[in-house]
């Protein structure tokens, strides 16, 4: 049903196409970016270009005969198996992780970073809407956890962060910085050595008013997975800014308009 295409969009020479480690994927509704280290799994981040259409219209692009799961989103680090999130009136979460094959996992996000996760060995995926109060509150060890409850090994996981509000584009105020920092180490620790260490990872940039940074939650996320035992030889982070590409992305500090994008990856055992 799909395979890989140049995509139209209006500015051909801003490079969309030369993103290494990912590829535009055209099917007859339109295109959507895979990550080619998630390519053994059915999976898509779409764009702008499919607005208006839900999750139960999308799957089809991704695969047939899949049921369709997801979360009513709240912002939260909350993590339900797929199972719990099949009907209306969705249940209040912000991650899923797949309890049986042929589950399409779905969140949506016009800023926040869309995560999914895939066990190779085992056919299990996860997905997570992972904003700042998402990673503060550690959403991604909780996805890990319940995968690992059900039989994965966090050595095997591939993971796939997708297109985000880059650090240059994301001002948030100290105290937000320090709690993202802080999540990093649960265990504690000093406030000055957590926020040079979210500086160390490329998380943490200068912003010109000092009572401000400007954050890069993709990057706080890469290492929120890594500390929590992830290679990050099999993480992949989409360099795609959801404020800067008008074209591609709707964005809620650009626009302050409810839309948002989709992103979904599909179980296999």
């Amino acid at each position: 049903m799909a395979e890989a295409l140049e995509p139209p969009f209006d500015r051909p020479d801003r490079g969309f196409n030369d993103l290494p480690g990912w590829t535009w994927v055209g099917t007859y509704g339109g295109y959507y970016l895979q990550a080619d280290r998630l390519a053994e799994f059915d999976h898509g981040f779409f764009t702008r270009q499919w607005q208006g259409r839900g999750p139960e219209e999308l799957a089809c692009a991704l695969s047939a005969g899949i049921t369709v799961h997801r979360p009513r989103q709240i912002h939260s680090a909350d993590v339900l198996p797929a199972s719990e999130a099949r009907e209306e009136p969705w249940p209040e979460a912000d991650g899923l992780v797949s309890d049986r094959a042929g589950q399409s996992l779905w969140v949506c996000g016009a800023d926040c970073t869309p995560v999914l996760i895939a066990d190779p060995a085992t056919g299990r995926v996860g997905a997570c809407h992972a904003g700042w109060r998402g990673v503060a509150g550690r959403i991604l060890p909780a996805a890990l956890t319940l995968m690992e409850k059900a039989g994965s090994r966090r050595a095997d996981l591939l993971v796939a962060l997708g297109p985000a509000v880059s650090g240059a584009s994301y001002q948030v105020q100290r105290p937000v910085s320090l709690e993202v920092a802080q999540s990093l180490r649960p265990e504690g620790g000093d406030a000055d050595a957590a926020l040079e260490e979210l500086r160390a990872c490329g998380a943490l940039l200068e912003d010109p008013d000092p009572a401000h940074d400007r954050l890069d939650i993709r990057a706080a996320a890469r290492a929120q997975l890594i500390h929590a035992g992830v290679d990050p030889t099999r993480i992949e982070v989409c360099p795609l800014c959801t404020v800067t590409e008008f074209s591609l992305f709707h964005s809620w500090r650009r626009d302050r308009i409810k839309a948002v994008q989709w992103s979904a990856i599909v179980a296999q055992g």
